[in-house]
């Protein structure tokens, strides 16, 4: 709360934020919830202030919460000051010498009074006299000076941005009811201990599609009327605080920021979080006790959780994180006047009723340069780092001046806190089991494969659940220079996995090694199946050069920018310089790209294509046949279908994986028989999780443990019999899968 010269009601500052003068009054003692809509009072005085301050663009009344107007509404009451100021000083009123002493105090009342604490009762009561003055007219009574000054403030009035607003609303207004200022103002709330602001009310006539609870926040989706985009509308839990809670935090948060982390702290954000929590747990503790409030323990706990995210946390950011519906975040400059932006995985893009500020955007600035190690400034106006809560991982994209002129923008792309997996990716229809079974058969036969696709499509979580069908017992290193790949989740579940952090491409001056030299050093790092986060830049040769190495021993893959086979070539060959004939060690191009319905309002991740790449050519593969689909995407089946290729056997990677094992040699049906064993397998997973209503049967933990016993029972019955039979590897697999369902087991060891 700032610091008011005057304690007294109405006291007021005014201060600047970005391009915003905000007009801040004092309203702490003030009986009532301040509310321009519902208090004449409120209004009148507010009116006074406007009419000494001058220009302003927001109002801003405090109390144990602020109450933000925006700068639209606080233009339409600006106005009115402005105009009853002009009235006032320019002596309008006495200038037309009305001899009617009633009529005269009547409009008097009306404009020095009445206008500052209802504008629109003062409009329609100006028009009853009109009428009234009009009817005397006719009757032959003189009258003109007053039909002259009311016509004059009327159409004074029906200048301004209110009234024109309201006319709409004013059929069968009675002087007084306020409910008609309800259709036009409303403010942003937040408690004195946040920044950011939350139009808390819901919207006026807008249809409620959908509501549901992440944790103690309640989350709303509406359609609205004017607006093609959905509003995502939350209400945190510290918006549902007692005012001696508010109190509490408030005076908590005034203790915490005295110690604000180091750099040092922000290495190891999760061993801060959890001292910032026990000491602030400790505080409001403290706090309560010597106030002689009475709150439950579940309750503190509650109280510190918010209070950590308003110090050393970012925010509304992390309750929005907390939703595993919500797949990106955007915020955009300048702040305080634009909602912040979300991708649901289900509404698709929607806005949100969270107004972050200048405040907010600088805070989370300081902490993503402390926690990446890496600049912000205007040598490097740009910052890729990950950011991990409580419950979520997200990739964070900062743009600062003077790149952007308008300040700080952001964009928060969350991840999965479990990896994905290709069970899950059947079961959202991304991909289908045979597409499954080939992906699983191509990991486990050691190829180089690319993940190609456009922004949004998904390849980061397809690359991730590549990693899931690596078998445990492989060592693996992964190279990135934003950690987004699930090494944490994946190490705990037994990977022998080692991550490597490089620089980022658009980074100048930073102590991180660059990407390229970070793929070579991985290859003197022993026997490991590699994997890229994205191809960028440089590092382009020498993740080929591992790939020329690897091939034939382990899984090299990453992912890049581009739409077909032949734009991962052109971008792979022209823009980052890789040799033709280093490009013929990608074994297979994956296509992940968004399908957008005919409307244009909605769409999905699907899989286009996997396209085996050939050797036999010199310049251009898609002109001599170097690019093979194995299987491409029906948009009438909305599916991937395997080509005449892939059935007929005409497949390159597949001949030579299969020429690796005895068995296989020169035997399609062999290696068709494998690849459909690991669909069906697939398949059954998916279906048994929907049919037993366990969806944990999807999630990395169980498919792990899946394939785990897809490879000992098959190990097992060729120890048996001599070789691989696919039908009895099912039918041990499903009896395996029927007793863990029916034990429950499905947790990881």
């Amino acid at each position: 709360m700032p610091l008011f010269n005057k304690k007294e009601q109405f006291s007021y500052e005014l201060a600047r934020e970005g391009e915003d003068v905000i007009l801040m009054i004092n309203l702490e003692q003030y009986p009532n919830l301040p509310s321009l809509e519902s208090d004449p009072l409120i209004m009148s005085k507010t009116m006074d202030i406007l009419a000494e301050v001058g220009h302003v663009t927001k109002i801003v009344f405090y109390q144990k919460r602020s109450y933000e107007y925006n700068h639209r509404q606080t233009r339409m009451i600006l106005e009115i000051a402005k105009l009853q100021n002009n009235i006032i000083k320019q002596k309008v009123i006495s200038y037309y010498n009305i001899q009617d002493s009633r009529t005269y105090l009547n409009i008097q009342n009306l404009i020095f009074n009445i206008l500052k604490s209802d504008p629109i009762g003062c409009y329609v009561n100006l028009k009853r006299i009109l009428r009234e003055e009009e009817i005397k007219k006719d009757k032959g009574e003189k009258n003109e000076k007053v039909l002259s000054l009311i016509r004059y403030l009327i159409n004074s009035l029906e200048k301004t941005r209110l009234i024109r607003k309201i006319k709409k609303y004013i059929v069968g207004y009675k002087i007084g009811d306020r409910s008609v200022y309800e259709q036009i103002f409303s403010a942003e709330t937040k408690p004195d201990f946040m920044v950011s602001k939350l139009m808390a009310d819901y919207p006026l006539y807008a249809e409620e599609l959908e509501t549901y609870s992440v944790g103690n926040t309640d989350i709303a989706i509406f359609s609205l009327p004017d607006n093609i985009q959905y509003l995502y509308h939350v209400t945190p839990p510290e918006f549902k605080l007692s005012e001696e809670e508010y109190e509490i935090l408030d005076l908590a948060k005034n203790v915490m920021v005295e110690h604000k982390p180091t750099k040092s702290e922000f290495i190891d954000p999760n061993r801060m979080r959890q001292v910032f929590f026990n000491v602030g747990h400790d505080l409001i503790e403290e706090l309560s006790s010597n106030k002689g409030y009475k709150f439950k323990k579940k309750g503190i706990d509650e109280l510190t959780h918010i209070l950590i995210r308003y110090t050393v946390g970012f925010g509304l950011i992390e309750v929005l994180l907390q939703d595993e519906k919500i797949q990106d975040i955007t915020i955009n400059s300048p702040m305080g006047r634009i909602p912040m932006f979300i991708v649901h995985q289900d509404y698709t893009d929607c806005r949100t009723n969270i107004y972050p500020t200048v405040a907010d955007a600088e805070s989370w600035a300081s902490k993503l340069r402390m926690i990446s190690g890496r600049p912000l400034d205007e040598a490097n106006p740009i910052l890729d780092t990950g950011l991990e809560i409580p419950g979520a991982y997200a990739r964070v994209a900062v743009v600062a001046p003077p790149l952007n002129p308008f300040g700080l923008s952001y964009a928060f792309r969350r991840h999965r806190d479990m990896p994905w997996t290709l069970p899950l990716f059947i079961k959202n229809r991304m991909i289908d089991s045979l597409s499954a079974g080939l992906l699983s058969f191509l990991i486990d036969g050691s190829r180089t494969m690319l993940i190609a696709g456009t922004r949004s499509a998904g390849k980061t979580s397809l690359l991730g659940s590549i990693l899931t069908e690596i078998m445990r017992k492989y060592r693996i290193i992964t190279i990135e220079d934003t950690l987004e790949l699930p090494t944490a989740p994946l190490r705990r579940l037994g990977y022998n996995i080692q991550p490597l952090k490089v620089a980022a491409a658009l980074t100048k001056g930073t102590a991180e090694v660059p990407a390229d030299e970070g793929i070579r050093t991985t290859l003197r790092m022993g026997d490991s199946a590699l994997i890229v986060g994205e191809i960028r830049s440089k590092e382009a040769s020498a993740l080929y050069e591992a790939m020329r190495i690897g091939a034939m021993a382990n899984v090299v893959a990453g992912t890049i920018h581009g739409d077909s086979p032949y734009g991962v070539f052109d971008r792979v060959v022209n823009d980052l310089d890789v040799p033709r004939t280093s490009f013929k060690a990608t074994d297979v191009i994956i296509v992940a790209n968004p399908i957008r319905s005919p409307d244009g309002l909605h769409r999905v991740r699907r899989v286009t294509q996997i396209t085996e790449v050939r050797k036999h050519w010199n310049k251009d593969p898609s002109l001599e046949k170097g690019f093979v689909d194995l299987m491409k995407y029906d948009s009438n089946k909305d599916s991937l279908m395997p080509s005449a290729d892939l059935i007929n056997g005409d497949s390159e990677v597949l001949k030579a994986i299969a020429g690796n094992v005895k068995e296989w040699a020169g035997s399609w049906d062999a290696v068709w028989d494998n690849v459909m064993l690991r669909a069906n397998i697939k398949k059954n997973l998916v279906d048994c999780s929907v049919k037993a209503k366990m969806p944990k049967l999807l999630e990395a933990g169980f498919v792990i443990r899946s394939n785990d016993e897809f490879h000992r029972i098959s190990d097992r019955i060729i120890e048996e019999i001599g070789y691989t039979d696919p039908k009895r590897i099912l039918f041990d697999w499903k009896e395996w899968l029927r007793k863990k369902i029916k034990e429950r087991k499905i947790e990881v060891e």
